[in-house]
């Protein structure tokens, strides 16, 4: 007897103590979550750095632009407000929502300033694709391998601005000088510098209005990296010393076919050698998207923001588990279509899209087709705003009653959740001219680049995006994405590719791993380092002939 009960207890006892341990390591998990969603956004910034710092020290591979090593390089930028309305409040940490796995998507967060919004559902847009912090990326990559770099800001608010004073802190916390872009401390750097540096079109009226009778002696060693696609950037004052730099910078072809034609045709003068750099992704934003456990966790956070549940979803191009939940006629999966864009304005076709999302819930009604149940999410939408066209698109949503499919999302920390949670981008941007009334426009060009779309893919999400702009450029029709006309034309086109990737779950699933591998083979940040270093070789080679 006393034999038995020994033998009971000894594996009772070592359930007990794995109970134990168990209970342990959930307490300590729960303590550093608690302690993690009350940090403070400066830790996680610092942890973020430390850790992009890190990366060069690993990598066995030099950089190709160890060539630039103790050059003197000028950054000018137009601006570093980075949202059209301006950036106003607090800026918050991912670590407050989504404490589970902001350290270490942090790493991608902080470095490229993807922090959103503010108190009160104002939205910050310091996203990482906008001019100002491509620049910034240039000016780190620069610092990464030696390179003396400068930073000059035109314009700047006259009041002291909290996320500009945070960002010119953070750029000097790597090593760039933050510098006045008036006076003659500004002549001065500007002849003094190997390469100057100046960012978008806009960036033109600086030369003349601050370097004056020194301009000629600076245009030599010009790269002017331009990224806009719109017609009222050609003016005289913008761009008339075009012809004389060194040479001009573009993200796309498209677009570089564009401003060659556009400056010949309105302006009578001819570009400069001109380069096409396409941009890529970060080490951390490719780190966050190849981390499954992560994208699992932010995937059913988002979700549940947003009132879908998990138990409705079956697909997911992350490689997540299906769920399935079954009706007495059929098995309904909630598929999420997300419309993913910054500036919530009618070139970014958010009109369009809508139109096309309630089209093909017609189109799968009227075939009576068993197909996913969708939901339409535009991220980026001001609900603060009393525009016209905001109030039109959301009447059009409540006149067609598609409310309980339609999600208007104001408050977003960052985007990368966003990408983690859905299962198609639709890239439907328009960037029209000439307007007509109402919403509709003519010829439309669409996005210069859009590096939203090979983030998408490096998410493995297949892209809807109009064959227009640099998008033809990234997504290859039927292949990484399908593409549809921009404009009105491109309505039903979409509806009808929505639909096709609503009824092929085998279709958008290898469209997502094909542009992943699309990402991965020419637009990462190594291969975007790569061009540069070429583009910046030839500059400066021609640079110096001419001081010769």
């Amino acid at each position: 007897m006393a034999k038995h009960s020994a033998g009971w207890w000894v594996p009772l006892q070592k359930r007990w103590l794995l109970a134990l341990l168990i209970m342990l390591s959930i307490s300590t998990v729960i303590a550093f979550f608690i302690r993690a969603a009350f940090d403070p956004c400066d830790h996680h910034l610092e942890l973020a750095e430390k850790r992009a710092n890190s990366v060069p020290q690993i990598s066995a591979k030099p950089s190709p632009l160890s060539f630039m090593k103790s050059k003197l390089v000028l950054l000018v930028s137009h601006e570093l407000s980075l949202s059209a309305r301006g950036c106003q409040g607090m800026v918050h940490c991912m670590a407050v929502i989504l404490p589970p796995v902001a350290s270490y998507w942090g790493v991608y967060f902080a470095p490229s300033c993807q922090l959103l919004d503010g108190p009160g559902g104002q939205s910050n847009k310091l996203t990482g694709w906008g001019g100002p912090l491509l620049l910034m990326e240039l000016a780190f990559l620069l610092r990464g391998v030696g390179t003396e770099v400068y930073w000059m800001t035109i314009q700047k608010p006259s009041e002291e601005d909290e996320v500009i004073y945070s960002l010119e802190h953070k750029m000097l916390d790597r090593g760039v000088q933050v510098v006045s872009a008036k006076g003659q401390e500004a002549v001065g750097m500007a002849l003094k510098a190997d390469l100057v540096v100046l960012n978008t079109a806009v960036a033109g009226k600086w030369l003349d209005a601050v370097l004056k009778e020194a301009v000629p002696g600076v245009l030599p060693k010009v790269l002017w990296w331009i990224h806009e696609m719109r017609g009222h950037y050609f003016k005289p004052d913008y761009v008339k010393h075009l012809p004389f730099v060194a040479g001009v910078m573009i993200d796309s072809h498209v677009t570089a076919e564009y401003w060659r034609n556009r400056t010949r045709e309105r302006l009578r003068i001819k570009m400069p050698e001109t380069y096409v750099v396409h941009l890529g992704n970060s080490k951390e934003l490719m780190e966050a998207a190849e981390d499954s456990i992560a994208k699992r966790v932010l995937r059913e956070h988002v979700r549940e923001s947003l009132g879908v549940r998990n138990e409705d979803l079956l697909f997911a191009i992350i490689n997540t588990s299906r769920v399935c939940r079954t009706t007495a006629a059929l098995s309904v999966v909630d598929m999420i279509f997300i419309y993913l864009d910054h500036v919530f304005h009618v070139e970014r076709g958010q009109d369009l899209f809508l139109r096309s999302f309630y089209e093909s819930l017609e189109l799968i009604k009227g075939k009576k087709l068993q197909v996913p149940s969708m939901h339409a999410v535009i991220v980026g939408s001001d609900m603060n705003a009393q525009t016209k066209f905001e109030s039109e698109i959301r009447n059009f949503v409540a006149q067609k009653k598609i409310q309980d499919r339609v999600h208007f999302v104001n408050k977003t920390l960052t985007v990368a959740p966003y990408l983690a949670a859905i299962d198609v981008l639709v890239q439907n941007s328009q960037d029209f001219y000439e307007p007509f009334p109402h919403l509709f426009f003519t010829q439309a060009r669409g996005e210069c680049f859009g590096r939203i779309t090979i983030e998408a893919m490096a998410f493995q999400l297949p892209v809807l995006g109009t064959a227009a702009g640099g998008t033809t450029e990234i997504v290859v029709n039927e292949t990484t994405g399908l593409l549809h006309p921009a404009g009105k034309e491109g309505i039903t086109p979409l509806a009808k590719n929505i639909v096709k990737l609503a009824t092929h779950v085998e279709r958008r699933l290898t469209m997502g791993k094909r542009g992943y591998e699309r990402v991965k083979d020419m637009f990462l940040e190594e291969h975007m380092a790569e061009r540069i270093a070429t583009v910046l070789r030839e500059v400066l080679q021609k640079s110096k002939s001419h001081s010769h």
